[in-house]
C-alpha cells in the first residue's frame, strides 16, 4: 500500500487539484484531535459512507488511523470499491503531531472556525440572555427563530423561539414578521449557526435589527434560565407569491454581488459524466419539499445543516459542489457561506418544471450482504444454546443501554481483541445494517463462518423471546471508541461542560495555521473585493 508522509499530505491540502483526507477511526478517537481539513469515515461503516462522500474513483484518498493497522484495511477495501488513487499517511495522527501539525478536537471544525471569523469579519451583533430575557419579560416586539434543524429544536429550545433553520431565515422571515421595526434574534445550541444565522440576514439588507443569541441554549442555561424540552416546530409558512417574486430578485442581488457563479441542469448533467473531477449535488430546501420532488441526482441537505456540517457530506477538498432550490435564494446563501469556506461553489438554476421526478431516499445504509440469508431472531437461542457466540454491532452507548443476554458488543475496528477462534460459529446482530454488515464482511475475511440478523432493538429481541439486559458501564469508557466524551453532556444539564465547550468554540481560531487560515474567507461583496 501506498505510503504518504504527512509534511506531504499537509503541501497537497495546498496543491492538488482534489484530496480527501478521511480519518477512519471511530467517532471518539476521530473527535479528540483530527487535522483541520480531515473528513471522518469510519471504518465501521466505510462501504456504506463512502460512494457519496467519494463520487469519483479517481480522486486522490488519503486514509490515517492510530497507527493500529485500520488504515491498511480501510485502504484496501476502498481499492476493492474501485477507488484508484489511495494512501495511506504513514505513523498516523502520531506522525502529523510530530511533524509539527495540530490535531483538532470536537467535530465540524472547519465551519465553527469559520462562524467565529463571520462575527469578527461582519460585526454581527448579538444579544445576551439575560438582555433577550429582559425584552420578553418587558413584552417587547421581538420575533427569536432557532436556527437549527428541527429536530435539534424538538430536544430543547429557548421559551417563545419558533424553528426556522437557518438556510429558511432569508426567504421566511418577510412572511413571519411583516414589521421591518421588530428586531429579529436567531439562536442555536451554541455560536456558529446563531451567528450565521444572523448574518445571512445581513447579506440580504433584511430591514430589522438583527442580532445572534450569544452562546445559544447553552448561554440561556449558563445565566439560568429554563429551556422548553420536547415542543414540536410549527410549520413554516408559504411565502405569498409576492414574496417569492422578492425572494427570486434577492437572489439575482446576492448571486451579482458575492460573484456566485450559477450553471444549467445541462452543465451538472455533463460534471456527472466526467469521471476525473468529483461533483456533488444539494437540494437544499426542506425535507418536505425535497421529498414532493427534487432535480434528477441531487441528494437532500437542508443549507443550513450544510453549512453547520459540510465535512459530512463532502469529503474532497477541492470538488465542485452544486447547490439548488426553487427560487434561489436559499441555495445562494448557502453557496456565499461554502465559498467563504474555500469550496468551488455554483447554484443550480433551472425552472420549475425540472421538479416532476419524484425525489429517491437518500442512501445511508450499508446493502453489502444483502445475497445472504439472514437468520430469524427466533434462531438466535437455539443456536447459542449450541454454541454459536452473539455479538453485537451497535453502537456501544446502545449497547449499554439495552442488547440480548449474553451478546457480546463488538467495534468492527477491533474485531480482532476478541481473539475469535476459526472454528467458531458466530452470530451478528446489532440496530445498525451498516455496523452488522462491516462486522460480518471482517469476519468473512479471517475466514469464520458468520451468520446476521436484519438491524433490530430491544423490543424486537423481547418479541423474539430473547432476554434484554442494560449494562451502563460496559463496554469501559476506554472501549468505547466510537462515542466522543468530550463535553457530551453539554445539552443535559452539565454547565462546566457547557462552558469548556464554549471556550472551546472561541479557541478555534488562535489554533488555525496560515495556510488553515488563508482557506477561510469572510465574504465580501465581489466590487470591494
Amino acid at each position: 500500500m501506498q505510503q504518504i508522509a504527512a509534511a506531504d499530505v499537509k503541501r497537497l491540502l495546498a496543491d492538488a487539484d482534489e484530496l480527501a483526507l478521511l480519518d477512519v477511526r471511530e467517532h471518539g478517537q476521530y473527535g479528540e484531535g483530527h487535522p483541520f481539513f480531515s473528513v471522518h469515515l469510519p471504518y465501521s461503516e466505510l462501504e456504506a459512507r463512502a460512494p457519496a462522500l467519494l463520487p469519483c474513483r479517481h480522486s486522490l484518498c488519503v486514509v490515517f488511523d492510530d497507527g493500529d493497522g485500520v488504515a491498511d484495511r480501510a485502504a484496501h477495501i476502498l481499492e476493492q470499491m474501485g477507488y484508484r488513487n489511495v494512501a495511506v499517511l504513514a505513523g498516523g495522527v502520531a506522525a502529523w503531531t510530530a511533524a509539527g501539525f495540530t490535531l483538532f478536537k470536537g467535530v465540524n471544525v472547519p465551519s465553527k472556525a469559520f462562524g467565529e471569523l463571520v462575527e469578527h469579519g461582519l460585526q454581527t451583533r448579538s444579544l445576551t440572555a439575560p438582555q433577550l430575557q429582559r425584552m420578553l419579560d418587558n413584552d417587547e416586539p421581538v420575533a427569536v427563530f432557532d436556527g437549527r434543524a428541527p429536530a435539534e429544536f424538538r430536544k430543547m429550545s429557548i421559551p417563545g423561539a419558533r424553528s426556522c433553520p437557518n438556510a429558511e431565515l432569508g426567504y421566511r422571515v418577510p412572511t413571519l414578521v411583516p414589521d421591518a421595526s421588530t428586531p429579529v434574534v436567531v439562536n442555536c445550541a451554541g455560536r456558529t449557526r446563531s451567528i450565521i444565522g444572523a448574518a445571512t440576514l445581513q447579506l440580504l439588507d433584511l430591514p430589522n435589527p438583527v442580532f445572534a443569541l450569544k452562546n445559544g441554549t447553552q448561554g440561556w442555561r449558563l445565566a439560568g434560565f429554563e429551556l422548553n424540552h420536547g415542543l414540536m416546530p410549527e410549520p413554516l409558512p408559504m411565502p405569498a407569491t409576492d414574496q417569492i417574486e422578492q425572494a427570486r430578485a434577492k437572489a439575482r442581488t446576492l448571486i451579482e454581488r458575492y460573484a456566485v457563479p450559477t450553471v444549467t441542469a445541462d452543465t451538472v448533467r455533463a460534471w456527472h459524466l466526467e469521471d476525473k473531477r468529483s461533483t456533488y449535488l444539494f437540494d437544499v430546501r426542506t425535507a418536505e419539499e425535497f421529498a414532493a420532488g427534487s432535480v434528477a441526482g441531487a441528494v437532500h441537505a437542508p443549507g443550513g445543516q450544510l453549512v453547520q456540517a459540510t465535512d459530512e457530506k463532502v469529503a474532497v477538498r477541492g470538488a465542485r459542489i452544486v447547490v439548488y432550490c426553487d427560487t434561489g435564494l436559499r441555495a445562494a446563501t448557502t453557496a456565499v457561506w461554502l465559498r467563504g469556506m474555500g469550496h468551488d461553489v455554483s447554484v443550480l438554476l433551472v425552472k420549475s418544471d425540472a421538479l416532476s421526478r419524484p425525489a429517491a431516499h437518500n442512501r445511508t445504509e450499508a446493502t453489502a450482504d444483502a445475497d445472504s440469508a439472514h437468520l430469524p431472531l427466533a434462531a438466535i437461542a437455539p443456536a447459542v444454546q449450541a454454541g454459536a457466540v452473539l455479538l453485537d454491532a451497535s453502537r456501544s452507548m446502545d449497547y449499554r443501554r439495552g442488547h440480548i443476554d449474553g451478546a457480546r458488543w463488538v467495534s468492527r475496528a477491533r474485531l480482532a481483541a476478541l481473539a475469535l477462534p476459526a472454528a467458531a460459529n458466530v452470530i451478528v446482530t446489532g440496530r445498525s445494517k451498516a455496523l452488522i454488515a462491516g462486522v460480518l464482511t471482517d469476519l468473512r475475511i479471517a475466514g469464520i463462518e458468520a451468520q446476521a440478523t436484519d438491524a433490530a432493538g430491544p423490543d424486537d429481541w423481547r418479541a423474539a423471546g430473547l432476554s434484554v439486559v442494560a449494562t451502563p458501564e460496559q463496554p469501559a469508557d476506554d472501549a468505547c471508541i466510537d462515542f466522543l466524551f468530550f463535553v457530551h453532556d453539554r445539552h443535559d444539564g452539565n454547565l462546566d461542560a457547557a462552558r469548556r465547550y464554549l471556550a472551546w468554540e472561541l479557541g478555534l481560531v488562535d489554533q488555525l495555521d496560515e495556510q488553515e487560515r488563508a482557506v477561510l474567507r469572510v465574504p465580501q461583496p465581489a466590487t470591494a473585493a
